[in-house]
């Protein structure tokens, strides 16, 4: 197959390889990468470019997963389902609808692949829930010798340890099997609040709702709050008409006409912002899981997340008020806060800990590096950990303290691929060469 350029989503990271490939099966993927070994070459898989970081740029040898056949298997009884690695989640997501079935939570987007989303650990909220990642039950994946491998918790588990979070750093993900839940129906109350109230009883907020996040606009006291719980009837569900001027009008087509009289006029950005609080209204609906979790998002940006830990989100906050307010430009989108569970994987930033995160955006072409790093500078002092696929400017030596298996990673990696045929200009920095 002739090389294209290939471009995320967001569009700041791009690259044309020497060789673009779409295998077919399994097989397939095992002899292209044990070609690559025999001639000194690197294979880099990539989803669907969600990510912000370089992490699946390829400049050697790109492998596009969207075409291997993988018949998806689903045990409906087990609540297990076994899809190919190169699937999307909204695939995902309506193939366990039909089956009865969902994920037991969600990001807000849906345009990952499946292997994309747990090798970067992405996540949704929750104060019971970790990251995707967590509700993997097994997952079989290529290695840099061309062997093809499965890991569970019973067959090679020091593997499965490392590669639900993965950095594509281990070997192509070729299918994953997920732990999923029966059906279930969200109760979604979205409403705008001080923030000040928000951070006074953010503990019983994150406790007492099954799903609860939060936006801040800044330059303003105002927030957009979502509590997601649980409930037996989807008696509530948004009409046709509400859905589009929330979700699609206001959301995509207004919000990206302010970022883009804010970008113009960098000034108005607080005006902008404290116009866009006084507009926030009440939404109270119910809806299937997915389409509860899931919004769509048209409006390009980049971004920046950490997690810290959950206790130390209030100086994390205000860290990160101080960032914006001592800013030669201004911030044109809302600061995200989310809420994870611990969870037992390797390189996962909720590893061993309750883990607060707060993502930070920039609307596309404005400038964003200075607001970044010197948000890094807070999150970093506090422990925190920045998201694999979101920008950040750590490496191996500054990632390492903050991981307390990261060198187990580094002998499973060893182990796995030795010749560092998944190697790219990311992994070098986080991992080392």
């Amino acid at each position: 197959m002739t090389a294209t350029v290939w471009r995320n989503w967001a569009g700041n990271q791009s690259a044309t390889a020497v060789t673009a490939l779409r295998p077919a099966s399994v097989d397939e993927v095992a002899a292209a990468v044990r070609d690559a070994a025999s001639s000194g070459r690197r294979v880099k898989p990539v989803g669907s470019g969600h990510s912000f970081t370089d992490i699946a740029v390829a400049e050697d040898v790109r492998l596009e997963l969207s075409d291997l056949r993988i018949t998806p298997s689903v045990d409906a009884s087990a609540k297990l389902v076994t899809v190919p690695g190169g699937m999307p989640l909204r695939q995902l997501n309506a193939l366990l609808a039909g089956h009865g079935l969902a994920m037991p939570n969600l990001g807000d987007i849906d345009a990952q692949t499946v292997a994309g989303a747990i090798s970067t650990g992405t996540h949704g909220t929750g104060a019971g829930y970790g990251c995707l990642s967590t509700f993997v039950a097994g997952l079989t994946l290529v290695t840099g010798t061309g062997e093809i491998l499965h890991c569970d918790p019973q067959e090679n588990p020091d593997v499965f340890g490392a590669a639900r979070v993965g950095l594509g750093a281990l070997g192509v993900i070729t299918d994953v099997t997920l732990r999923c839940v029966d059906a279930f129906v969200l109760h979604a109350d979205e409403r705008p609040m001080p923030l000040a109230d928000v951070l006074a009883g953010l503990d019983g907020y994150v406790a007492g709702n099954d799903h609860f996040e939060f936006y801040w606009l800044p330059y303003t006291g105002r927030t957009l709050t979502k509590r997601n719980n649980r409930v037996e009837a989807n008696d509530r569900p948004l009409s046709k008409l509400r859905a589009w001027w929330d979700d699609d009008f206001l959301q995509n087509t207004v919000l990206g006409a302010l970022c883009r009289v804010g970008g113009a006029a960098p000034a108005l950005a607080p005006a902008i912002s404290r116009a866009e609080a006084r507009v926030l209204s009440p939404r109270v609906y119910t809806a299937r899981s997915d389409a509860a979790f899931v919004s769509p998002r048209r409006v390009r940006f980049t971004e920046m997340e950490y997690a810290v830990p959950r206790a130390a989100l209030p100086e994390a906050f205000a860290g990160l008020r101080r960032v914006i307010d001592t800013l030669p430009f201004k911030v044109l989108l809302p600061v995200e806060v989310r809420f994870t569970a611990a969870d037992d994987i390797w390189l996962s930033h909720g590893f061993e800990r309750d883990a607060a995160y707060i993502a930070i955006h920039q609307f596309d072409g404005a400038e964003y590096e200075p607001f970044f790093r010197a948000f890094e500078q807070v999150a970093q002092g506090l422990g925190g950990r920045p998201h694999w696929g979101k920008l950040h400017y750590r490496d191996a030596e500054s990632l390492r303290p903050e991981y307390p298996r990261f060198d187990d990673f580094l002998a499973v990696r060893d182990r796995l691929d030795p010749a560092r045929i998944f190697q790219n200009a990311y992994t070098t920095r986080v991992l080392g060469a």
